[in-house]
């Protein structure tokens, strides 16, 4: 019975943890996004330049201790990695839940999003299966032979932190967020007609003049009972109202695309029937120079040869997004976006989508943007 509770926890922690390693790996930008929301809530922001860094290397390490843990290598570090790590999570996601302030912690990136007490809840669980591992840790047992097991696990760890580095210079291996190719932009912005909304409840903390008496009521209290009617009692400070029930939520809510002046162009711009070239840049300052030069050759082939409108979208002020434009002497247009939402547009800075009536029918890294020639015969041919 040892045994088998020994296996279960055993193989059930060793896919877990390579499950949430792998996830996250396979989009390492957004989680060192995750990361530098961390960062900043425990006033750590002079890591913030090497999030990245840590987020390959996190992913890595989490894949890496639950391969080690199934094939039973080193079997005593990794079940000290396996505990500390978890304790490491455990805290991370209290903090967040108890005190309201990363609402979503990443555990499985975008592919499984988890509320803060729903990811505490999971380490929890985590942490008995760890527990009973840890205190069984001498009686894991390897599957090869030590210098075997040290093989696989260098074998591991080159993959593990390989596949990091390749979907962050290549994108994502699979698109878990609302901009995925194939994505209607304008259809996934709507609220259907009859949706529920969210429902609130106000809260009242009431108090008797007289007696001192103190009560608290939620609204349909407070009307029921006619207590507004007594003049003996007294609203104290302000309402509170507390969401009860969360109403039908868009996918992509945050999407508001202006122009230099402050107007709206977001239905124009996705409501095109002909292709358009998007650049997504959310920050100019740390945009990759080069690939902006290539781009804009690109651009300039498009719009000449098959008049295919180019945007540059950014979230830089317009004086410094003027600037870049003529230091790289670009001939798209410029339009404004928040940068919460450009980051989820394409994992890259810059990146490229091509749209069609608001529909993404394709979107590159600005290492594997497509030549002209490859454009034209793919797309524009058959526009």
């Amino acid at each position: 019975m040892k045994n088998s509770l020994i296996w279960f926890c055993r193989i059930t922690v060793g896919l877990l943890f390579i499950f949430s390693g792998l996830i996250k790996a396979n989009d390492p930008l957004g989680f060192s996004y995750k990361l530098e929301e961390y960062f900043e809530v425990f006033h750590i922001m002079f890591l913030n330049g090497f999030a990245l860094s840590i987020a390959i290397l996190l992913c890595a390490l989490e894949m890496l201790l639950g391969f080690a843990l199934l094939i039973g290598v080193r079997a005593i570090k990794v079940a000290w990695g396996l505990l500390l790590l978890i304790i490491f999570f455990g805290f991370l996601t209290f903090y967040s839940a108890f005190f309201k302030v990363v609402q979503t912690c990443g555990c499985f990136g975008d592919a499984i999003p988890l509320t803060p007490w729903q990811s505490f809840s999971k380490d929890m669980i985590l942490l008995v299966l760890v527990l009973v591992l840890f205190v069984n840790r001498t009686k894991i047992k390897p599957l090869f032979k030590p210098k075997a097991g040290d093989k696989w696990l260098i074998g591991a760890a080159i993959v593990s932190i390989g596949f990091g580095i390749y979907t962050y210079n290549f994108m994502p291996i699979i698109d878990f967020l609302p901009y995925k190719v194939g994505a209607n932009i304008l259809d996934e912005m709507k609220i259907p007609a009859g949706a529920p909304l969210d429902v609130f409840e106000v809260t009242y903390n009431l108090k008797n003049k007289k007696t001192g008496e103190t009560k608290v009521m939620n609204d349909k209290e407070y009307l029921k009972t006619n207590i507004w009617k007594d003049a003996n009692w007294e609203v104290v400070g302000n309402p509170e109202s507390v969401l009860v029930k969360k109403g039908f939520e868009p996918k992509i809510r945050d999407l508001s695309i202006q122009d230099g002046q402050g107007n709206d162009y977001t239905k124009e711009l996705l409501s095109s029937p002909f292709y358009s070239l998007v650049i997504v840049a959310y920050d100019l300052d740390k945009t990759n120079s080069e690939a902006m030069n290539r781009l804009n050759a690109l651009a300039i082939n498009a719009t000449e040869n098959y008049n295919i409108r180019t945007i540059l979208l950014t979230s830089n002020s317009a004086q410094s997004s003027n600037d870049f434009a003529k230091t790289h002497k670009l001939v798209t247009e410029i339009f404004y976006a928040d940068g919460v939402p450009l980051k989820s547009m394409v994992r890259a800075n810059p990146g490229v989508l091509l749209i069609k009536n608001g529909t993404i029918i394709n979107k590159w890294h600005y290492h594997s943007v497509p030549t002209y020639d490859q454009l034209v015969k793919t797309y524009f041919q058959k526009q």
